[in-house]
């Protein structure tokens, strides 16, 4: 991963916009996410057209154009190779995750592809698998425009703003406390994803939980009737 944020760093011009999209599209139909997340490769190319080494918004048009269409390529494998497609190995690899991206799409329905597109994991499954359980291809490409189109401007505009907040730090104060600042948003930022791993751990405990108890409390209405009738037909 880091030597592919390494090369696109020392990418300018309109190559930037082909391979930042490229990369987004990748994610979306071809599950490349296991090797670079797109909002990565979106953050660094708004980072990158900051420093005038991209024109900012032929880029923001090419991330939203690449994750709708990613989306819709996705979308489209899933239809036509239908459950087969969970035989594939990173379908495998990620078993759990994949019983959780279904559980949503049987929850949300066309919704899980809008809320799917914020979570990393989700944003590359949900898709295909949406299409693999026949969604209606209209709802789903009108949440997969909104979705792609919120989630492409606002990651490609926070690394367009970073680059510029960093820029303004370093001028002001130096280099050395714009590093410290970036460590400690690179902190936080690990933090908050170690918090929300553990809320989502302790989320899916929670069915198994209250599933435990039900069974617990049907076992003792069972032994209570069972005592109950046992003192029925025990009376002369």
């Amino acid at each position: 991963m880091h030597s592919i944020t390494d090369w696109l760093s020392g990418l300018s011009g309109p190559v930037v916009c082909v391979v930042v999209a490229a990369l987004v599209f990748a994610e979306d139909a071809l599950f490349f996410s296991f090797f670079l997340p797109g909002e990565t490769a979106a953050v660094l190319g708004g980072f990158l057209a900051h420093q005038g080494r991209a024109p900012v918004g032929w880029l923001v048009l090419a991330v939203v154009c690449a994750a709708v269409l990613g989306d819709t390529a996705g979308y489209e494998i899933g239809r036509h190779l239908g459950p087969r497609i969970l035989d594939t190995r990173p379908m495998r690899r990620h078993a759990n995750r994949v019983d959780q991206a279904q559980e949503l799409i049987r929850r949300r329905g066309p919704a899980a592809v809008f809320f799917g597109r914020f979570v990393a994991f989700f944003r590359a499954m949900v898709p295909t698998l949406a299409g693999m359980s026949r969604m209606p291809y209209r709802r789903f490409v009108l949440f997969n425009a909104l979705g792609g189109l919120l989630w492409g401007v606002g990651f490609t505009l926070l690394g367009y703003f970073a680059g510029a907040a960093y820029a303004r730090v370093e001028g002001t104060v130096g280099r050395v406390l714009a590093l410290v600042i970036g460590a400690f948003v690179v902190v936080a930022l690990a933090v908050w994803w170690f918090l929300r791993r553990r809320g989502s751990g302790e989320g899916d405990r929670t069915p198994a939980r209250a599933q435990r108890d039900g069974e617990q409390r049907d076992g003792e209405r069972r032994a209570e009737e069972r005592r109950d009738s046992g003192q029925r037909g025990g009376r002369p």
